[in-house]
C-alpha cells in the first residue's frame, strides 16, 4: 500500500471521528447559524469522504490491477516452472524405466549364469567356452586344436601347437564350484576347515588326471595347465591352500585364472612368432646358399664367354691382317697391270679381241 493511500485512509477515518465525536458530546447547535455552520461543514466532510472513496477507489482498482498482473505473472511463472519440473521428472522416470528393464535383463542373465553354474555338465562347457575364447584371441588358427585326441587316446580341451622345445602343451578346464561356495559361505572355522579339505581334495584330483592323462614324455610338454575359469576360484586357492599350489608346480600342472591364462598365451604368441622367425631366417638362409651357387655358375660362364671374346678378337684381329695383306696385293696387282699398259701403247695400237 502506498503512502497516498494511506493518507487517503487516514483522513476518511478522521472525518468519520468527528462526527462520532459529535455524537458522543450529544452536544448540537444552539442557534441557526451554528447549525448553518455544523451543515456547511458536514457536507464539507462528506464530499471529502466522498473524494476520499473515490481515490481510495482508484487506488484500489490500481492495487487490484497491479497485484492482478503480479499474480497473473506469478503463476505463469510458477506454470513453466512445474512444466519444467514435469517434463524433468518424466525424462527422469523414462530412464528409470530404461534401467529397470536392463536391470530385469541382467537379472534375467544372472539367472540363467546361476542355473548354467548350478548343472556340473554345464559349468564344465561354460569352462571350456571361455578357454576357447581367450585362446582365439590371443593365437592364429594354426597354434592350436580343441578337443585333441593324444596319442593315449584321452581327449584334451586344448592343445598349443609349440614347436619343440618345449613341445605341444596340453590346457584342461576345471571348475571346482561346490567346494569353493562353502568354503566362501562357511559360517565359523569348522565349516571353513571342511570346505578347505573339500576344494583342496577336489583339485589335487584334478592336477593328479591331467598330470596322468596329459603329460606325455616324447609327445607333449613336459608340463601342462589346469584352466580355473573363475578368477576368484584360482585367487581363493593361492590364498588358502599354498601347498597345493606347491604340490601343483612340483607335478608340471601349472593352474592359471583368466588374466594368467591371457598373460601365457601372449608369451606363447612371441614364441610362435621368433620360430617362425627362426624358420623364415633358415629358409632364407638356404636361398642365399642357392642363389651364391648360381652366382658361381654365372661367374664361370662368364669367364667362358670372356675367353671366346678374347678368342673372337683375335680372329677378328687375325681376319683384319689377312684382309690388309690382300688389299696390299690387290693395289700392287693394280699397279702391275697399269706399267703394263704403258709399255705396250709405243709398239702396238690396242686392238679389239672381239674385232
Amino acid at each position: 500500500m502506498t503512502g497516498m493511500e494511506l493518507i487517503l485512509i487516514a483522513g476518511l477515518f478522521g472525518v468519520i471521528g468527528l462526527g462520532v465525536l459529535f455524537l458522543r458530546r450529544g452536544k448540537l447547535p444552539e442557534n441557526g447559524q451554528d447549525f448553518a455552520e455544523l451543515r456547511g461543514q458536514l457536507a464539507q466532510m462528506a464530499s471529502q469522504s466522498n473524494e476520499l472513496q473515490r481515490l481510495i477507489a482508484e487506488q484500489m482498482a490500481q492495487s487490484e490491477g497491479r497485484l492482478g498482473n503480479r499474480l497473473e505473472q506469478s503463476l505463469r511463472d510458477q506454470n513453466e516452472r512445474t512444466t519444467k519440473s514435469l517434463t524433468g521428472m518424466a525424462e527422469k522416470l523414462a530412464v528409470i524405466t530404461e534401467a529397470n528393464t536392463h536391470i530385469s535383463a541382467l537379472t534375467n542373465q544372472v539367472t540363467q549364469l546361476q542355473n548354467i553354474l548350478s548343472n556340473k555338465q554345464a559349468r564344465g562347457s561354460f569352462g571350456e567356452v571361455q578357454l576357447e575364447n581367450l585362446v582365439r584371441d590371443a593365437l592364429p588358427e594354426n597354434a592350436f586344436d580343441f578337443q585333441a585326441t593324444l596319442g593315449n587316446g584321452r581327449r584334451v580341451d586344448c592343445l598349443l601347437r609349440l614347436p619343440n622345445p618345449p613341445g605341444p602343451i596340453a590346457i584342461d578346464s576345471k571348475f571346482p564350484l561346490e567346494a569353493y561356495r562353502r568354503l566362501t559361505s562357511a559360517a565359523n572355522d569348522a565349516e571353513r576347515d571342511a570346505a578347505k579339505r573339500l576344494l583342496e581334495n577336489d583339485v589335487k584330483k584334478h592336477i593328479q588326471d591331467i598330470a596322468e592323462k596329459y603329460i606325455i614324455p616324447g609327445e607333449t610338454a613336459e608340463s601342462a595347465i589346469l584352466f580355473l575359469p573363475s578368477e576368484s576360484v584360482y585367487a581363493e586357492i593361492n590364498i588358502q591352500l599354498p601347498k597345493l599350489v606347491e604340490a601343483s608346480r612340483k607335478a608340471r600342472v601349472y593352474m592359471a585364472g583368466p588374466d594368467n591364462l591371457m598373460l601365457l598365451l601372449h608369451t606363447v604368441r612371441a614364441i610362435l612368432r621368433d620360430a617362425r622367425m627362426h624358420e623364415a631366417a633358415g629358409l632364407i638362409q638356404t636361398q642365399v646358399d642357392l642363389m651364391m651357387k648360381d652366382v658361381h655358375r654365372l661367374e664361370d660362364r662368364v669367364a667362358k664367354l670372356a675367353t671366346h671374346f678374347s678368342q673372337a678378337e683375335k680372329d677378328i684381329s687375325d681376319i683384319q691382317t689377312s684382309t690388309g695383306k690382300i688389299i696390299s696385293r690387290g693395289n700392287k696387282i693394280d699397279e702391275i697391270e697399269v706399267l703394263d699398259a704403258d709399255e705396250a701403247t709405243p709398239a702396238a695400237p690396242k686392238t679389239d679381241l672381239l674385232g
